[in-house]
């Protein structure tokens, strides 16, 4: 893992910058492979409380822990600790979701290396077009059109206004409601 230690109000010196690797280190007991990721922590001091604030993106999970305390390396172990608690509750989901295919530390593993496999896929073909369709647009209303998009079972529907002759689009949005896209 590469840290990224960075104090706000405090001087981070070397023996906190120490303390802090070896305990977010021991997460990596919980990979088959060392994750390659960077390590965000963020120390802080106000009205003689210390803060830290850790953040371990990768690529199927975020881990996040927060933590407040009057002693800094106390305020450093409970927010592993949290991260902890963080890591086995997705494991254990993982684990029962995927039971039958071994051990929830190898899927966690396997996880991170399909994730990474799926992203380099993605990034060699960001830009190719895998299907072409051809179709008439039929001059209807809104409502005709999102009755259209509801026959089909998409989330999406093209259509040619018939007031305004404009192409526009009716979409299903996630709160269940619909949209419309219009020129201007």
């Amino acid at each position: 893992m590469n840290y990224n230690i960075r104090g706000e109000n405090v001087e981070v010196t070397n023996a906190i910058k120490e303390y802090v690797e070896k305990k977010i280190g021991k997460l990596e007991r919980y990979f088959d492979t060392p994750p390659t990721s960077d390590v965000n922590v963020n120390i802080s001091v106000y009205n003689d409380e210390q803060q830290i604030e850790v953040t371990i993106p990768m690529t199927d999970l975020l881990l996040r822990g927060e933590e407040r305390h009057l002693d800094l390396y106390a305020a450093i172990d409970l927010v592993v600790d949290k991260l902890e608690r963080q890591i086995r509750k997705y494991k254990t989901k993982v684990n029962r979701k995927f039971r039958h295919k071994g051990s929830p530390k190898h899927i966690f593993a396997e996880m991170e290396r399909e994730a990474l496999a799926v992203k380099e896929a993605q990034a060699e073909d960001e830009l190719e077009i895998v299907r072409t369709k051809r179709f008439d647009l039929k001059p209807m209303d809104s409502e005709e059109a999102i009755l259209q998009m509801d026959l089909l079972g998409h989330s999406f529907y093209v259509f040619t206004n018939a007031i305004t002759g404009n192409t526009n689009v009716v979409y299903r949005r996630r709160d269940g409601r619909y949209g419309l896209i219009e020129p201007s």
